[in-house]
């Protein structure tokens, strides 16, 4: 598997791979021609409402390559009300680079919102007055060891980046740094912010904006880039496979009504 991706022959792909799922593709905006592609699967009375999204950073294939696999393999539960971005910066992946060609990181873009891909992901987040049950974010770190999650959750919500680090690490290990881009890290597992305002944050993360205003449960999944593409690609599937099972299973106090 290459990890060298032009955004223009990767998008006809997952557009042809999604449509052929069953997927309905959407342009929720462009940049310099290229297009910002959502593949939606919304049915009548969903189980339950799932966001994933890739490609934020251009220097990132393997979570790009990751949904594009899912949808290869026709994974996504149809009962299920799906919505897959699979490429958030084509400018980025086009230069090769991690911002976009004008310096912006996209990733600390969405409280200030001025690239005009931020703008339009927001757009359509609030005008489409979307909520999700989980969001998924996918990501890789050139520093990393090992696999690593962020968890934001809210008191209730299942506590799953424990058991989701566990299906990963026969894949790439997990990255034991007891700090992890300033936060404090335990086995791989980050819960950012959780004893602060948000409001406090200055540059938010595309996680941090689907927290405040989206989904009240989500994770973003770290692949280590030092690592063969095909290892972070398939530690990705593993990690998206694993929270929506564990999303899907009946727990204990649903069964018992406790």
């Amino acid at each position: 598997m290459s990890a060298d991706l032009e955004p223009e022959t990767y998008l006809r792909r997952f557009v042809n791979t999604a449509d052929a799922a069953g997927f309905r593709v959407v342009e929720y905006g462009t940049v310099d021609t290229l297009p910002l592609l959502v593949a939606e699967h919304t049915p009548a009375n969903p189980r339950m409402s799932i966001y994933i999204s890739a490609g934020i950073h251009g220097d990132e294939p393997a979570g790009p390559l990751a949904l594009l696999t899912l949808m290869a393999q026709k994974w996504f539960a149809p009962e299920i009300a799906w919505h897959v971005l699979p490429l958030l910066n084509p400018r980025g992946m086009k230069a090769g680079i991690r911002e976009t060609p004008d310096g912006t990181d996209l990733n600390r873009d969405y409280r200030a919102g001025s690239a005009s891909e931020t703008r339009a992901h927001k757009h359509w987040l609030h005008h489409g007055g979307r909520h999700y049950d989980v969001a998924l974010f996918l990501h890789e770190d050139w520093e990393a060891t090992g696999f690593y999650l962020y968890e934001m959750r809210e008191a209730g919500e299942p506590d799953l980046g424990w058991r989701i680090l566990q299906a990963v690490a026969p894949v790439t290990g997990i990255d034991q740094s007891p700090e992890i881009d300033g936060f404090p890290a335990k086995n791989g597992l980050l819960r950012p912010h959780a004893d602060s305002s948000l409001e406090t944050v200055e540059h938010w993360p595309e996680q941090l904006f689907l927290r405040q205003n989206h989904a009240s449960l989500s994770f973003t999944f770290e692949t280590p880039s030092a690592m063969p593409v095909s290892a972070r690609v398939m530690a990705h599937l593993v990690a998206v496979k694993t929270a929506v099972n564990l999303l899907l299973a009946p727990r204990i106090e649903d069964a018992f009504e406790i």
